[in-house]
């Protein structure tokens, strides 16, 4: 119990002190996961207002798959990744693996179908509104999906925030893909991963306080966004 907690006493104490080692590591990780997210979200919102408007032949099929892809184990997409990227893959003369933007790739690939998901939802509903409004208007599907967009980006907001939730608490596939290099892809999960096995429980315990800050303030941001969407209409 002793050691357990001095333990916690040394990683809030490295957290208060701004440790480098903890700064460079929570910085790397916010700008890998910010940018997948804003990646993720530039595909995945567009996508999930057109999947809300459009009506083809195999609509429900395909959300069925994007609602499974919700579930993709993200070790397989790190697999996934880290064949096309390796030496040998289709796309090893570009030299990612083992970087930051192999990260990215892997994280854009596991949150998109989530942050989709969420949006096709949220524009759903906000289209059974304004369906005949937009309609009598003669506007074409760039501009419906563009004010779907505007009017539920609140909504939307909770989706991008769903998913950087859950990218910036990712271990297996960025382990696979970054390979948790000092100084070049160590980031929060892995960093906590590494530094437990090698028994420095100090600084994984910091670092597991700013990844459980960062995790409390994004749901905080989604209930508050969530709050200020449900007083927004009455």
């Amino acid at each position: 119990m002793g050691d357990i907690w001095e333990g916690l006493v040394a990683g809030f104490w490295l957290v208060v002190t701004l440790d480098p080692d903890l700064v460079e590591i929570t910085l790397r990780s916010l700008q890998v996961t910010v940018t997948a997210t804003v990646i993720a979200s530039l595909i995945a919102l567009p996508f999930g207002a057109w999947l809300a408007i459009r009506r083809f032949r195999h609509r429900r099929a395909t959300i069925a798959v994007l609602n499974a892809l919700m579930g993709l184990p993200p070790v397989v997409v790190g697999l996934i990744v880290y064949l096309l990227l390796s030496r040998s893959g289709p796309f090893g003369v570009f030299g990612l693996l083992f970087t930051p933007t192999a990260m990215i790739i892997a994280q854009v690939i596991i949150i998109t179908p989530l942050i989709a998901s969420i949006a096709h939802q949220s524009v759903r509903d906000i289209w059974a509104e304004y369906h005949d409004l937009l309609i009598s208007f003669s506007t074409t599907k760039r501009q419906r999906i563009a004010t779907l967009i505007w009017d539920g980006r609140r909504a939307l907001m909770t989706a991008a925030l769903a998913g950087f939730g859950r990218a910036i608490g990712e271990v297996g596939a960025i382990m696979i893909v970054g390979g948790n290099i000092d100084h070049a892809t160590r980031v929060l999960t892995t960093a906590i991963a590494l530094e437990t096995g090698k028994g420095d429980f100090a600084l994984a315990l910091g670092l597991g306080f700013v990844l459980i800050a960062l995790a409390v303030a994004v749901n905080i941001a989604i209930h508050a966004i969530g709050q200020t969407e449900s007083e927004g209409k009455w």
